[in-house]
């Protein structure tokens, strides 16, 4: 299970790179705590679906396309 929570913080920090989003920006607008976020994208958190929809709204992109 650590291994796909690893996988899907990867897929969500490559991303927010990708569109140039700070991991501020993407827990502000997502209504999250910045550390939230960090470890999220360390593979440290399991997330809800909820967030993961709420993350992907964010980065313009399905939720989908942040699985592993």
């Amino acid at each position: 299970m650590k291994d796909l929570a690893r996988k899907l913080g990867a897929k969500i920090r490559e991303k927010r790179k990708e569109i140039g989003l700070a991991q501020d920006k993407l827990a502000e607008l997502a209504d999250m705590d910045r550390s939230y976020i960090g470890r999220v994208e360390r593979g440290q958190m399991n997330i809800t679906v909820e967030k993961l929809y709420a993350i992907a709204k964010v980065l313009g992109c399905h939720a989908r396309e942040l699985l592993p």
